[in-house]
């Protein structure tokens, strides 16, 4: 049986990809970050919980590291820190985690002869589009700390490929959403709020347009682009080709909860100008070409799944929509 490492899992999609993984036959082990609270995060509520090997440590500890990797085959690395508003303030743990964590999670590989590592990137990377669809030729642009750090680790990662023929592929998902995701997200931002009754949604900018994939559609291309010959060494979008913004998203949502929410803006929420991302869209080719892989679930379909699960009494009380949470 295949053995699989997957950092971050204890997150909003490692948990989802741990779950796929598992249910595709794979022996998994999960790292989670240790905390003196013995939490899995999300994998404490994961139906095969105690069918995986959960390890917990620290990306950015080199031996924490070693122990998680020795003995798999396939490493996906996710762990990161991913809040754009946080990485305005904390930038240093933001290089601490993304690019000193995948220094290590790489340095590993290559000791333990890992037979594939997948990389997980962002599209924030890109930056603005400067055409659209955005394929893997777009130019990198750092327009947050976190992008930034994000392209540090890509790059990173890839030189390892390069210089010392680790078998890497960086994996470059579009913004993905659904259950189990942070309300530092405006998807599970609008819905917490209007689920908790609140008539006016505060929001930042609304005029963003997103390429938005379903968590599981996210999880599925990643094990696709393990699983496919030819992408090592190589950098491979995952999206859906169509964009939506903000506010279409909000008019959406408010349609299937049936909820007559207006929206207001509030400054905190508001990137810097400069900052702010106005549209990323996916060019998705090289991932069908490769791998045959579609994604197949729609916005809608995707939206109702997840206002569904925040329905839950015991989802929705993780969550406060009175507060902004950076």
């Amino acid at each position: 049986m295949t053995k699989v490492l997957v950092t971050g899992a204890d997150g909003f999609i490692g948990s989802h990809l741990v779950e796929l993984l598992h249910a595709s036959g794979y022996e998994v082990r999960a790292l989670a970050l240790y905390n003196s609270f013995d939490s899995r995060g999300w994998l404490d509520d994961a139906a095969c919980r105690d069918e995986i090997e959960v390890v917990l440590g620290d990306v950015r500890d080199p031996q924490s590291c070693d122990v998680a990797v020795r003995g798999v085959d396939i490493v996906f690395h996710l762990a990161s820190l991913i809040a754009i508003p946080y990485s305005y303030i904390a930038i240093d743990s933001y290089v601490e985690t993304n690019i000193q964590g995948t220094l290590n999670v790489c340095k590993a590989a290559l000791e333990h002869g890992v037979a594939r590592v997948v990389h997980v990137s962002t599209s924030e990377v890109y930056g603005t589009a400067r055409y659209v669809p955005i394929d893997e030729s777009h130019p990198l642009q750092p327009q947050s700390p976190y992008s930034a750090s994000k392209i540090g680790a890509d790059a990173l990662a890839m030189s390892f490929h390069h210089a010392f023929a680790l078998p890497l592929t960086i994996a470059r998902p579009f913004n993905t959403y659904g259950p189990r995701q942070s309300a530092r997200a405006v998807i599970p931002t609008i819905i917490t709020q209007i689920l908790s009754g609140i008539d006016a949604v505060r929001l930042g900018a609304i005029h963003p347009r997103r390429d938005f994939n379903f968590v599981e559609d996210t999880c599925a291309g990643m094990l696709a682009i393990a699983r496919a010959d030819g992408v090592v060494g190589d950098v491979v979008n995952i999206g859906s080709g169509q964009d939506w913004s903000v506010a279409e998203v909000f008019e959406m949502i408010c349609a299937i909860t049936g909820s007559a929410a207006t929206y207001e803006l509030e400054e905190q929420r508001t990137r810097p100008k400069a900052s702010e991302v106005d549209r990323l869209l996916c060019d998705s080719t090289k991932l069908r070409t490769l791998t045959g892989f579609r994604p197949r679930i729609a916005l809608e379909d995707g939206l109702s799944r997840t206002i569904e699960w925040l329905t839950e009494p015991a989802n929705l009380v993780r969550y406060r929509p009175n507060a902004y949470v950076v």
